[in-house]
């Protein structure tokens, strides 16, 4: 376990704060990157233990923005809304979640869900010392007694540099999480709660006793450092680190053109859902006539492989019939980097061109990826 990572006893920075916002709390995390790469561990790891203000919505990195977020409840609200660079699912972060990020130069010899697993023992270590026997399951969640506690993601940038995520449940607002994502379960009217409740879990709920994000800290700080032998020095992000993260905030955690990424124009567009093992993707074709536009491929994925976007460029401006869509796919490789079939992923395709071509409107679907509560699996939708 822990490989690749510095030798124990060596110092951590670690760094505390409170009252995030949406965008600058997302931009300090980034800003820490800088300096980190692949292969050099001789810079060792920056741990931020942080809460956000309460409320922000946050969404995965590629997820489909109007899917996973009611923006006029947002508004109603004065809830801010911003896009992880990490993967995963949509989520509320506030006073009541211990928000983690990690910042370290990527291991040369891992995988992205091995990095998510072996970082995951340090949320596991800090849980057991609450008494919870949490465990890493599935693509990106921790859970205890079969119930999420938190979610993980991960972002490697091109110089190797690593942002590992989670957001840990002290408590949480059901009924406001509820009127603010996209969640099937706000379907279910009165029994949403109790449908919430089956599948997610808080520390307070678990523990009998309330929790906020800040008393949580010194849990999961002492986690981190018994799993990886590290000693974890009190610091502040630099002046440089402070410049950074003020400009990407403006630039790209507030602007419209991050929140809109991989967001598809919905007149005359048709869209379909296809589970794969990396999460629910959901494809958004537009169309001229029975050309394809644009196409989109969003979901709750950790990470987006490298054949997904060649696929949406090789279906742009081809026609939507059974043999194009279907070399498109099989030359991309799309299907066998998301686990599926080629003919279903061609299916899926097929199925929202259709939909385009008839000038269906596609309006998004609630919901196509919540951190608690992922839409129930199937083949098409």
């Amino acid at each position: 376990m822990n490989r690749g990572w510095p030798a124990a006893g060596r110092p951590w920075r670690l760094i505390t704060d409170d009252g995030a916002t949406a965008a600058g709390g997302l931009a300090l995390d980034e800003a820490l990157m800088a300096g980190y790469a692949r292969g050099e561990p001789d810079r060792l790891p920056t741990l931020r233990l942080y809460t956000y203000r309460t409320h922000c919505a946050l969404i995965g990195r590629y997820q489909n923005l109007a899917a996973e977020v009611d923006l006029d409840a947002c508004a109603a609200t004065g809830t801010p809304v911003s896009r992880r660079p990490t993967g995963g699912g949509a989520i509320i972060m506030g006073e009541d979640q211990l928000g983690v990020a990690l910042i370290a130069a990527a291991p040369p010899d891992l995988r992205p869900r091995e990095i998510i697993a072996d970082l995951a023992s340090g949320l596991v270590a800090g849980l057991a010392e609450l008494g919870l026997r949490a465990v890493f399951q599935g693509k990106n969640d921790l859970e205890v007694d079969g119930r999420k506690v938190a979610g993980l993601g991960l972002y490697l940038d091109q110089a190797g540099a690593m942002l590992f995520h989670a957001s840990v449940l002290a408590d949480l607002d059901v009924e406001f999480m509820l009127r603010v994502l996209r969640v099937p379960a706000a379907k279910l009217a009165d029994k949403a709660v109790a449908a919430v409740a089956e599948r997610v879990t808080t520390v307070t709920a678990l523990t009998g006793r309330p929790w906020a994000g800040p008393s949580l800290r010194p849990v999961i700080a002492a986690g981190f450092a018994a799993a990886f032998g590290a000693e974890l020095d009190p610091g502040e992000p630099t002046a440089a680190e402070r410049d950074r993260a003020a400009a990407l905030a403006v630039d790209r955690y507030a602007s419209q053109s991050w929140l809109a990424d991989r967001s598809a124009a919905l007149d005359g567009s048709g869209s379909a859902a296809i589970k794969t093992p990396i999460g629910l993707a959901r494809i958004y074709l537009t169309t001229h006539g029975d050309l394809v536009k644009n196409a989109i491929v969003v979901g709750d994925f950790n990470e987006l492989p490298v054949a997904v976007p060649d696929l949406e460029a090789r279906l742009r401006w081809h026609r939507l019939d059974e043999r194009t869509v279907m070399d498109a796919v099989t030359a991309s490789g799309a299907w066998e980097a998301l686990g599926v079939p080629a003919e279903q992923l061609a299916g899926a395709v097929l199925q929202a061109g259709s939909q385009a071509v008839e000038r269906l409107a596609a309006a998004p679907l609630r919901s196509e990826g919540s951190c608690y509560f992922p839409e129930p699996s199937r083949s098409h939708g």
